[in-house]
């Protein structure tokens, strides 16, 4: 073994319940919440690290695992060459801790009995409801040369926008001398500017700093600032290093996107249709690895498809979809009209008997029935939504919340996994 190479070990964070992002998170994590048709918003992160070399992966969570586990298992096996791995860690009960995750750092902790086992020299902690593509191999290679004990990734934001971040105060060889969480949008922070000398060729409306809330440790400064009962890497621990470590800030100029509310991703979701995504799942040459499911090509019975992805095992017939992302298995029936919907298709096919006892019973089958008019909806898996229902076509305007069958986040209707929508329901 070469020991001059560096060890890195990549942790990524699976979030707490995902609140922001219920319904898609009733029954499954963050993580886990089906993205693009065909992948989980747990397949970023985990790309990322297997294409910048970067093969010992946990996964931490604690909420809703079941199916982020089954996911993981199925769709990241590593021959036994390579000694790389995916491995989940949920939160458990041992002699030295009994209670849940409390925030990130607690949730590091309280794995280091499994991460020391791989010796490590370097840490990088990922969260696991970003959209990004990132050369995680530059980031911890020029974390290694600039000498730092701990590097933080950064993108540059306007005023606006940074009362929603953790803003970092840099000098021009990128250090960084203070730190401040979610400052208040009538604070004056002018002195926290990005230098001239450190910004490149990055936007002038974008004079801030923010942290993305991804990190690389050297090994030993990690474990020396997780020795306490701080609980929180943006909030505790890293203002804390900031006094008496090096740390220094890696500035990504890519495209970076939060998907932690229902907004977020919805839009997030629908720009993948655009003629020029801003995230782009075309690049041969950093992937983005989902599940092998060896489903058949799309099928379109006659349809008109406008800026649209439509994913393995779709079946359309004589429908109208524009800007929309269809998910797996989706079916969408004869005379149906979609408009900014995204679908996360099904789990399995429904056969014929099936679907002449639903037919006997007067139930939709599963997938989008005849004559429907949907637009700015998602859909989740496994949902039969009968003949001529309208969805979010007539204007009515509900108050953010559950409403039975459906859910309402910033205008946009969620249609929950399983649920079964009438013939002729109007929404």
């Amino acid at each position: 073994m070469n020991d001059s190479k560096p060890r890195v070990l990549a942790i990524i964070l699976g979030g707490g319940k995902g609140t922001r992002l219920y319904p898609l998170t009733k029954e499954r994590s963050k993580p886990a919440v089906p993205f693009g048709g065909k992948y989980r918003i747990v397949d970023i992160p985990i790309s990322n690290c297997i294409n910048s070399g970067y093969k010992k992966i946990y996964l931490l969570t604690q909420f809703n695992s079941a199916s982020l586990h089954m996911h993981i298992v199925n769709s990241f096996n590593f021959d036994r060459f390579s000694g790389g791995f995916v491995e989940l860690l949920a939160a458990e009960q041992t002699l030295e801790h009994s209670g849940w995750y409390e925030g990130t750092a607690d949730a590091v902790r309280k794995n280091f009995i499994h991460f020391k086992s791989q010796k490590p020299t370097h840490y990088i902690i990922l969260s696991g409801d970003q959209l990004y593509r990132m050369d995680l191999k530059d980031f911890v290679d020029k974390h290694i040369a600039s000498g730092a004990d701990v590097s933080i990734a950064a993108i540059a934001v306007n005023r606006r926008d940074a009362s929603g971040f953790g803003i970092m105060k840099t000098n021009k060889s990128h250090r960084i001398t203070a730190f401040m969480e979610k400052p208040a949008k009538d604070l004056n922070i002018d002195e926290w500017k990005i230098p001239e000398s450190a910004r490149g060729n990055l936007p002038p409306e974008k004079e801030y700093l923010a942290s993305m809330g991804i990190y690389v440790f050297n090994a030993a400064t990690m474990e020396e600032m997780l020795d306490n009962e701080y609980t929180d890497f943006g909030k505790e621990i890293i203002p804390m290093a900031i006094k008496t470590k090096k740390i220094n800030s890696y500035i990504f100029d890519g495209y970076w996107e939060d998907i932690g509310t229902i907004r977020s991703f919805y839009d997030a979701t629908l720009s993948l249709t655009d003629i020029n995504p801003p995230f782009n799942f075309y690049n041969e040459s950093q992937p983005i690895y989902a599940k092998m499911r060896n489903l058949p090509p799309s099928k379109i019975n006659e349809a008109l498809i406008k800026q649209s992805i439509t994913s393995e095992g779709v079946v359309i017939t004589k429908a109208n979809i524009n800007k929309c992302v269809i998910g797996i298995r989706t079916r969408i029936e004869t005379g149906s009209e979609l408009d900014g919907v995204i679908t996360m298709g099904s789990d399995f096919y429904e056969d014929d008997a099936t679907r002449q006892e639903k037919a006997e019973k007067g139930i939709p089958f599963m997938g989008i029935g005849k004559n429907c008019r949907i637009a700015k909806t998602i859909i989740d898996k496994n949902a039969c939504i009968g003949d001529n229902c309208s969805i979010n076509v007539s204007g009515t305007v509900y108050e953010d919340g559950d409403h039975g069958n459906f859910y309402c986040a910033d205008g946009i209707i969620v249609i929950r996994k399983n649920a079964v929508i009438p013939s002729g329901t109007v929404i």
